[in-house]
């Protein structure tokens, strides 16, 4: 039987059914009802990168916006323009297709290798992943709390292993300040082309992002009391990344609003590196009784 990790990455190969059109699947076996939005930003930046030399061009940034929600029983067609090769940068753009609709849209723009100025941001003085609980461990602690009808999606192994430096109560949450921090990587060692461990931190990105606007007002979709939903995402790379070694995800939510939430993170290497900046704006939306 094969791992999480071996499933992740067979939805990173996609089939380039033309020059610049390629077919990705969703996992099967699953009860989500729409596709995992990071799988979709993954799957783009995966197309992108097949119509760019990654030998001199590796990607530095991406926006892109959800549209529609993804049908996981069927394939997604991505659709890439070649909108620039210049001398020094690169850029693409990449259009998500179901049922002959748009559901998703990524602009990218990859760059050669300069020199110039550094500075960053220190990383938080959080702890180590080794001293952390895995989140799967938790979860299979609190699970007698979690709703039937999520409990088997919510103890199911996952590719991306993560470590929470403060989790919250998933059904009834304290409100708290904005601010979280948790340990990820692929969950085993992996032997993949440098370009894939941005595409795979991407999906990986869009895991935990969306709920940091819900900590100041202690609120679930669990609950039933909120219907949240990524909008957009939005990330740049700032180094090379190696995403089978443990990173920080530090993420707060500056503003919430009009039934949607600002977020932000900053990810770096164990020994304090920043390798990439995200932005992201959610649905937000109180859940109101019918009359």
């Amino acid at each position: 039987m094969s791992d999480p990790v071996s499933n992740l990455l067979r939805l990173m190969d996609l089939e380039r059914l033309e020059v610049d059109l390629f077919r990705g699947q969703s996992p099967e076996n699953e009860t989500n009802q729409r596709v995992f939005g990071g799988q979709v930003i993954a799957q783009s930046l995966v197309a992108a990168y097949r119509t760019v030399d990654t030998e001199t061009r590796t990607l530095h940034s991406m926006h892109a916006y959800f549209i529609r929600p993804g049908d996981p029983s069927i394939p997604i067609i991505y659709e890439v323009d070649r909108s620039r090769d210049g001398g020094s940068f690169t850029t693409r753009r990449v259009v998500a297709i179901q049922h002959g609709k748009q559901i998703f849209n990524l602009a990218a723009s990859f760059h050669k290798q300069e020199e110039g100025w550094h500075h960053q941001h220190d990383m938080p003085d959080v702890p180590k992943p080794e001293e952390l609980e895995n989140r799967i461990e938790h979860r299979q602690r609190i699970v007698d709390r979690i709703p039937e009808r999520y409990r088997k999606d919510w103890l199911r192994a996952r590719a991306v292993e993560i470590r929470e430096v403060d989790p919250l109560d998933p059904v009834t949450p304290e409100k708290t300040n904005d601010v979280q921090h948790l340990w990820f990587r692929v969950a085993r060692p992996i032997d993949e082309q440098p370009w894939l461990h941005h595409c795979l931190m991407a999906y990986a990105s869009d895991m935990a992002l969306l709920g940091t606007g819900n900590r100041r007002h202690g609120v679930s979709w669990m609950s039933g009391e909120l219907m949240s939903a990524s909008l957009d995402h939005a990330m740049w790379f700032h180094a090379p990344i190696k995403f089978d070694d443990w990173h920080l995800y530090t993420m707060d939510s500056p503003y919430a609003g009009g039934a949607r939430s600002f977020n932000r993170g900053s990810v770096f290497t164990r020994d304090g590196q920043l390798v990439a900046s995200v932005a992201q704006e959610g649905l937000m939306r109180p859940i109101k009784p019918r009359a």
